[in-house]
């Protein structure tokens, strides 16, 4: 018997035939080595007028002063925080997929890891712009963090959200910043030496004189496995303190406790689906069909699918409690959520959270490319409704009805947020431009456990039972990087 240990009944997560460790290399640096394709730069062209977009906004901002979003006297946060929120919920799955997979050994994450952490990196940075614009003083950001004696006092205002959202950021983000390089450093050792003249220069100095014997691995692999056990914490926690800018108020629908794991569950709910959003678009484009395949594009789905049920259950359980409580202005604040002025926000919020992930139930939907992709769209689409929804219609009706305001957004709003996605692409895209956008030297783990081509040898060798052959057939079909030819000739 082969002393194979990966199962025939699981999908392979490296499809392809004739996959060597050369072809792996040569497959996925051929973004980095060779000019960019049309497709690239169209998205770039789009990406970098976005990004200009917010330069733009966010300057004139700093020029004008907060005035220049719609925020009044009752809506003092409305646009700002809701993009805040929602960027850093994107930056979760990075983390969830390289530090909690890592750890459990699921070997799935390796072809996804790589630009999932790089999605971490950037939307962490569009947040932490919002951080800075809506100080209204951005030019004293210095402030949130201790200060020097001469300033007077030591310690800054730790009653402050804003320290905690600063300190949460920072933290997350160096984390996940040295989590990232550290897996690059093999990798930007392999371009570095495939690379001359100047090139190689610049890769051999960000390589930290990488040499890949026996005890660079060791220690590459400790690091690793230390850096997933820190930043693992860092999944409940970062959320969880962004949740309490909320939670510890005496606002009307938010101060409840059901907060914290709601907003990590709903934080992990759009991060996955904006992963999903960015691969299926990337496997397209850089030819990674092979690498990226629909197993990992279904496990995805199912983690929406499960995430998105999490966060319709805390919906339900917010409304069941403001009815318990008995408090006519928590009351209020549901109802008004629910059929006030902003009904459309918490229907969409409803529709596109609740509603749509429930369509992965059916394994057609869950394993179709197109409609993965419309629906990743759509989950990230109601995740910026539910921090609308959370904010401004908590705030825009009060206690004192004679202070009731409306919110609407200017111009100004809209720049930024847009803006900032257009910053996002731009650098994802510059990403995958300098750098492996998947984990070279990860894949290269799973040729001889669970390539498409191994699984065909263990068949040819005949070390597995009939029915396991047969349900391995059966399975081809629906992966779309496995061509109908060599499902015929398996069929022989």
């Amino acid at each position: 018997m082969s002393s194979h240990n990966e199962s025939i009944l699981r999908e392979p997560l490296v499809t392809g035939k004739n996959i060597t460790y050369a072809k792996v290399t040569n497959d996925i640096l051929v973004p980095v080595e060779n000019k960019p394709n049309a497709a690239w730069w169209i998205g770039f062209t789009v990406a970098a007028l976005g990004a200009l977009l917010w330069v733009f906004s966010v300057s004139y901002t700093f020029w004008t002063g907060i005035g220049a979003w719609g925020l009044n006297k009752t809506v003092g946060w409305a646009w700002d925080i809701t993009d805040f929120v929602w960027w850093v919920g994107i930056g979760h799955a990075g983390t969830l997929i390289s530090a909690v997979l890592l750890l459990f050994r699921q070997n799935w994450r390796n072809s996804i890891n790589r630009s999932a952490e790089a999605m971490t990196i950037f939307a962490v940075i569009c947040a932490a712009t919002y951080v800075v614009a809506h100080m209204g003083r951005p030019w004293l950001a210095y402030w949130i963090f201790p200060l020097p004696n001469q300033f007077g006092s030591l310690w800054v205002n730790f009653n402050s959200p804003l320290v905690w959202d600063a300190f949460a950021i920072s933290t997350y983000f160096t984390v996940s910043l040295v989590f990232w390089y550290t897996g690059l450093l093999p990798d930007i050792a392999t371009v570095r030496d495939r690379a001359t003249g100047l090139r190689r220069r610049i890769y051999s100095i960000l390589s930290f004189g990488w040499t890949g014997n026996v005890k660079t691995w060791q220690r590459f692999e400790i690091v690793s496995l230390i850096l997933a056990g820190i930043s693992t914490p860092l999944v409940l926690s970062v959320h969880t303190i962004v949740s309490m800018d909320f939670a510890t108020s005496v606002i009307p629908g938010w101060h409840t406790t059901i907060f914290p794991p709601y907003f990590v569950a709903g934080a992990i709910f759009s991060g996955f689906a904006m992963v999903q959003t960015l691969l299926l678009i990337t496997r397209k484009v850089l030819n990674f069909e092979n690498y990226i395949t629909m197993f990992h594009i279904e496990s995805m789905n199912k983690i929406i699918m499960v995430t998105g049920s999490i966060v319709g259950v805390a919906y339900l359980t917010e409304l069941f409690i403001a009815w318990y409580s008995g408090s006519e202005y928590e009351m209020y604040a549901f109802a008004n959520r629910v059929a006030g002025p902003y009904w459309w926000a918490y229907w969409s919020m409803m529709t596109c959270n609740v509603i749509s992930p429930q369509l992965f139930w059916f394994k057609k939907i869950r394993t179709s490319i197109p409609i993965s992709w419309v629906l990743s769209i759509v989950v990230n689409i109601g995740m910026w409704f539910e921090r609308f929804v959370i904010i401004v219609t908590s705030l825009h009706r009060d206690y004192i009805p004679s202070s009731w305001a409306m919110f609407y957004p200017t111009w100004t709003d809209v720049g930024v947020f847009v803006g900032s996605i257009g910053l996002f692409f731009t650098l994802f895209l510059l990403f995958l431009r300098v750098l492996p956008g998947i984990a070279i030297a990860e894949v290269k783990l799973l040729l001889h456990s669970a390539s498409h081509q191994q699984k065909l040898k263990l068949i040819k060798e005949g070390h597995l039972k009939s029915e396991q052959v047969e349900f391995y057939k059966e399975s081809l079909d629906k992966y779309d990087s496995v061509s109908e030819e060599e499902i015929k000739e398996l069929a022989k």
